[in-house]
This record gives C-alpha cells, sequence and structure tokens, in this order.
C-alpha cells in the first residue's frame, strides 16, 4: 500500500527571525515532520522566507552602497535563492539529526525552487509586499530613480514594495517527484518559490515575491498530495476575527469557505491565501483535506481534533 502523501507550509512563527532563532526554531519544528514521517507519511516541506530575504536584501543594499565600485546591487530573485539555501540547510539538517535519533534512516534534501509567474498578472500593476530595508525620503527617491515602488510606513519612513504574482507552474517538479518516490523528504518551494519569468529557452527572475501558502496549494496538486497542512500564528481560522463576536471555525466546506472569502472575512495579505490555495487543493481531487492550525496542534489537527479543516 503505498504511503500517504502531505505538504507542509511553515510560517515564519516556526522558522524564526534572526540565525540563532532559526537554529532553534527547525529543531522543534524538525520533531513535529519526523513524528508525521514516523506515522508513515511522505513530507515535502515549504516554508515562509519573509524575515530572511529582507535580512538579505538590507545586507546586500548596504553592501552595494558602502562598496559601490566592488559590488551592484542584488536582485530580489538572487536574495530569494539566498533564503532557500540560508533556511534550507539548518532545517534539512535538524530534520536528518530527529530522524537519525529515532533510528529512520533517510535524508532531507532542500530544492533550489524556481516557480513561473505571468508577466501579465494584475499584481504586477499593483505591488503590495513590502520587502528590504527601512529608508528615509532620500533614499526611497533613489529607489523611485532605480525603477522601484516604495510606500511611506510612517512619518518619513518608507519601505520597498514588491508585487505577489499567483504561482503558475514549479520548474523543479520532476525532481520534487522523485524525491518523494524514492521516499525521502524533500524541502522546496521555499518562500513560495524564486518568481521567475520564460524568455524563450531561458528563465529569468522577476521583482516579486510569491505566497508560500499558495505555491505549497500547487505543490500539493502536483505530488497528488493527501493533505495540505499550513501552521500559522493561530490555533484555527476565525469568522469575526479579534473581534467580540469572533467565532472559531473547525472545519469548512469548499462552498462556505468561498462566502466566508466573499464576505470578507479573512484578511487579504494573511488568511485569506491560505484558505484559498486550501480551496484549490482539496477542489482538484477527491478525499483531500486541507489544515490550517498552529505548529503546536499540529498533530491533533491531521488527527481531526483540532484546527481548521476544509474538506
Amino acid at each position: 500500500m503505498s504511503k500517504k502523501r502531505m505538504v507542509i507550509a511553515l510560517g515564519h512563527k516556526d522558522l524564526g527571525f534572526t540565525l540563532p532563532e532559526l537554529k532553534a526554531a527547525t529543531e522543534k519544528t524538525a520533531v513535529m515532520i519526523a513524528d508525521f514521517v514516523e506515522n508513515g507519511y511522505q513530507v515535502a516541506l515549504v516554508f515562509s522566507n519573509a524575515p530572511q530575504v529582507g535580512m538579505i536584501h538590507t545586507a546586500m543594499k548596504n553592501l552595494a552602497e558602502e562598496y559601490p565600485d566592488q559590488y551592484v546591487n542584488t536582485p530580489l530573485s538572487v536574495c530569494s535563492a539566498m533564503s532557500q539555501g540560508l533556511i534550507g540547510y539548518d532545517l534539512q539538517s535538524s530534520v536528518r539529526a530527529e530522524l537519525v535519533k529515532r533510528g529512520i534512516y533517510k535524508t532531507a534534501s532542500t530544492i533550489l525552487t524556481q516557480v513561473l509567474v505571468d508577466p501579465y498578472d494584475e499584481s504586477f500593476y499593483n505591488p503590495i509586499k513590502k520587502v528590504g530595508k527601512i529608508m528615509n525620503a532620500e533614499e526611497a527617491r533613489r529607489e523611485e530613480d532605480n525603477g522601484n515602488h516604495v510606500t511611506m510606513i510612517s512619518e518619513g519612513k518608507f519601505q520597498r514594495i514588491v508585487s505577489a504574482p499567483i504561482p503558475k507552474s514549479i520548474v523543479e517538479i520532476d525532481a520534487i517527484k522523485a524525491l518523494l518516490d524514492a521516499d525521502q523528504v524533500v524541502i522546496a518551494c521555499g518562500g513560495g518559490g524564486i518568481p521567475v519569468l520564460r524568455q524563450g529557452n531561458n528563465l529569468k527572475g522577476a521583482a516579486a515575491v510569491i505566497e508560500k501558502d499558495r505555491t505549497a496549494g500547487l505543490l500539493a496538486k502536483e505530488i497528488d498530495a493527501d493533505i495540505l497542512l499550513i501552521t500559522t500564528a493561530v490555533d484555527h481560522v476565525s469568522l469575526n476575527f479579534g473581534q467580540p463576536d469572533e467565532k472559531a471555525l473547525d472545519k469548512m466546506s469548499i462552498e462556505e469557505a468561498k462566502q466566508y472569502i466573499k464576505d470578507g472575512h479573512f484578511e487579504f495579505k494573511s488568511m485569506q491565501p491560505k484558505v484559498e490555495a486550501g480551496i484549490d487543493f482539496v477542489e482538484a481531487g477527491n478525499g483531500r483535506r486541507a489544515i490550517i492550525t498552529s505548529m503546536e496542534l499540529a498533530e491533533k489537527a491531521v488527527a481531526g481534533l483540532a484546527g481548521t479543516t476544509i474538506a
């Protein structure tokens, strides 16, 4: 009997914000992952990279400003690739160590993953994702002179904003499938993947970021997973979040989830992409479940005892 497959999308709460936090967080996260492997699941991991890619982008920008004769500004796509290696390294090391501790001898491998996006995606005309260093007015003006978009985040403080296009296809999907077929743990599509545009035979990095939950849903469809598990800062999805009449949801049908989105119950930059990814995944096959919960309740949620399930 073939094993069940699970895609786990890890939020940045489960990975920390600094390098020391990242190492400690991946060791904790590895316990949950190893539990699922020990229980017979084939696991593919996707992770958030927002704090890390921002750190890298800021560091590389500062380096170019301090040593203009030696360094040039690093494209955001390259910063995304660097963050995949940074987080993937600690994550695969921690997962391997936890598996070996349990007598399970299989690798965890990070795949540098590119994700194709549509050059005509409407988000390219309406950038919303903040990235990189906080700038003063003069720095913001220079950023705009370089052809980038900025937004004021408070009086006299600005930050670059980029697009968040919808992922269309995963370039390295065959490599991901091959590792899963070999019953190995796969870490892929970090940060939603490196957004790329097709130009003839070449792929060109785009100045954008992709919602990691949307890519996790796409990956789950492509590998024919049974479960899409999205970990986040809350234990469940709620209606009227943060209000006196807040209502936790333990399950939603596809139709109910779509109606809740239409009624504006979910914040469009945080919870809504998670719910939409769950809908898209569940709709694409029979017997699938999408689960949204905290990492602490992940195992209970997969058992149907916690979190919010879309089915």
